[in-house]
């Protein structure tokens, strides 16, 4: 019953954390191209494991 309690900080600590890599890629696509596709990388990992926490939650 607490778990579902507990899961909602973690997918909002995740969320900022995507946003915030959405926006490192975002200035560093003009700037230095690898790089930006890394960050993108990691934004996309971020992003399923949000994805993996919104079925769990069903």
């Amino acid at each position: 019953m607490f778990t579902i309690f507990k899961k909602t900080p973690n997918k909002q600590k995740l969320q900022k954390q995507y946003l915030k890599l959405m926006e490192q890629w975002h200035e560093l696509s003009t700037q230095n191209r690898s790089l930006s596709d890394q960050k993108y990388a990691e934004a996309q990992l971020i992003l399923q494991k949000i994805e993996e926490l919104d079925i769990i939650e069903r």
